[in-house]
């Protein structure tokens, strides 16, 4: 599945055009490479986000294209979430 249908069916990011422009914005990385919104995922993949002065680190458990609000959570583990100060 591309990141950011996957950004936007697990709810990270609301939208899928926002989670483009994001990844336009170099903003995103999958496995420590960076990511372009057509990047593909894969469960055990690592992503990481930069959302202005916070990144969230997280662990893809499933890619499910269609999946309900309650299941959306299930589709990955967070790993890690950094506040920055710049």
């Amino acid at each position: 599945m591309r990141i950011d249908k996957f950004l936007k069916v697990s709810r990270i990011i609301k939208r899928r055009t926002v989670a483009k422009e994001v990844a336009g914005a170099g903003r995103i990385t999958v496995n420590g490479h960076a990511a372009k919104a057509g990047t593909e995922v894969n469960p055990g993949d690592e992503v990481s986000i930069r959302f202005g002065k916070k990144t969230l680190r997280v662990k893809i458990e499933s890619v499910n294209s269609a999946a309900q609000k309650n299941e959306a959570a299930l589709m990955y583990t967070t790993i890690e979430e950094v506040y920055h100060d710049d």
